[in-house]
């Protein structure tokens, strides 16, 4: 086998990032833009020791699950990786994902999975947008980065983003060009703009806007906030994010606000929240409300539990949670995300939520020392999963219930292999779409006490 050679192969799997598998000769292929089911003519386009990746020439047989993407820079975006495919079979694609995780790293079988549950309109979701920004042939440029780089694909519209980050980010950019704004450079570290970042409320339409910047001092500021202001009337606040770093961290540490308000206010369900530039907050409103009421529902609460919200974040799940329980307790490592928590119960009077702000796997621990205990435990960590010491914390403390949300099937089933290590059992695993046309898939587990 040599690069550039082409083969017909046959696709019979696929991988937990979408691509198509097949074999050439015993040899592994990784095939872009195939599904399992089709049979296809394909160019090796990368070879290693013990597989080779191609690209698709000719289609032979396809699939029924198939379709024609919806946006003119899919084949080079990363943004989207599975428009190729039905939004049926992309639900498909992720329960196969999670049944596969689970078993491959986990070592389980027979567990209830139970079917992903997708949104009825796919389209549009997305509360938050984060555009490069930088210099193209024609001058400067914002959108997207190619799959696997930090090449910046100029897009000025996105079938998964709100149409107010479009209008955001086509004034910006307007203004960018007119004003001679200098873009930021990646390679030398030159330029001021680095990216331009909108949350939307979907419940008012009111946008917050955040140019990532590399300093103070904006030249020509006061007359894109003008414009801005001017042309997109959503826009409530704009807010400067001073990011002098030479890395791939969009946001910075500072945060300064040049108009407007310094937090936008959304609703989930009948819940009020003010989110902070720095916050993390799910980008699909409309499938946060479903996850959230499943992780309600598992967490079995009859009004007099003591709950602990961990990675809580402004405290979404915390005021759910709170709703139906005696006490809850959230643990967040932001500053601001626990100041945004606090202001969120004020603000919904709640009254039997509290915050700390520290590392979930430090804080627990010392709440346990000082006999605080659950009896139940809401985690919602970030990719990587839940700290080892947070695990063996949460097996001394015993809660009844464990409710896991979430958004990497390979480290749930990681952590999943260690709580059933340790007296506990996995009931119900619900599957949820909150990132459609991604290979991204939420889940929540109930784990009860043997």
């Amino acid at each position: 086998m040599k690069k550039n050679d082409t083969y017909e192969i046959e696709i019979t799997g696929m991988t937990h990032e979408g691509l198509g598998v097949g074999k050439v000769d015993d040899m592994a292929v990784f095939v872009q833009g195939a599904i399992d089911g089709e049979k296809v003519i394909a160019k090796i386009i990368k070879l290693a020791k013990n597989y080779a990746v191609a690209r698709v020439e000719e289609w032979i047989a396809e699939s029924p699950g198939r379709q024609e993407p919806f946006c003119p820079v899919y084949k080079r975006c990363g943004g989207c990786s599975l428009q190729h495919m039905t939004y049926d079979k992309q639900l498909e694609f992720k329960h196969r994902v999670v049944t596969d995780n689970l078993e491959r790293i986990g070592g389980f079988r027979g567990i209830r999975v139970n079917q992903v549950i997708g949104m009825v309109d796919p389209m549009n979701y997305r509360n938050k947008a984060q555009y490069p920004v930088g210099m193209g042939d024609g001058g400067p440029i914002a959108g997207f980065y190619a799959r696997r780089s930090h090449t910046i694909i100029d897009s000025d519209s996105c079938g998964i983003q709100h149409p107010g980050s479009e209008k955001v980010r086509n004034t910006v950019m307007e203004a960018v060009r007119k004003l001679k704004i200098p873009v930021y450079n990646e390679e030398t570290g030159e330029g001021i703009l680095r990216h331009i970042v909108t949350r939307v409320s979907y419940a008012t339409g009111d946008i917050m806007v955040i140019l990532v910047v590399t300093k103070e001092n904006v030249p020509g500021l006061d007359r894109l906030i003008r414009k801005l202001t001017c042309e997109v009337p959503e826009v409530k606040s704009i807010v400067l994010n001073i990011n002098k770093r030479r890395d791939n961290v969009i946001l910075g540490d500072t945060v300064r606000t040049v108009y407007g308000s310094d937090t936008l206010i959304d609703r989930l369900g009948h819940l009020t929240f003010h989110i902070s530039p720095l916050s993390f907050y799910q980008v699909n409103p409309v499938q946060t409300v479903v996850l959230y009421e499943k992780a309600v529902e598992f967490a079995g609460l009859t009004g007099s539990e003591t709950v602990f919200d961990l990675y809580c974040g402004i405290g979404t799940i915390s005021l759910f949670l709170a709703e139906k329980a005696g006490k809850v307790i959230g643990v967040e490592v932001v500053p601001e995300a626990v100041e945004a928590a606090n202001k969120n119960a004020k603000a919904n009077n709640i009254s039997n939520a509290e915050f700390h702000c520290g590392a979930a796997e430090e804080i627990v621990p010392r709440l346990y020392e000082k006999e605080i205990r659950a009896d139940v435990v809401v985690v919602d960590p970030p990719r990587k999963g839940c700290d080892t010491a947070l695990l063996e914390t949460m097996v001394k403390m015993q809660p009844e219930r464990i409710v896991y949300v979430s958004c990497n099937p390979s480290t749930l089933a990681r952590d999943l292999k260690y709580l059933t290590a340790n007296r506990y059992e996995i009931l119900e695993i619900q599957p949820v779409d909150l990132f459609p046309w991604t290979e991204h898939v939420e889940s929540v587990v109930l784990i009860t006490k043997l």
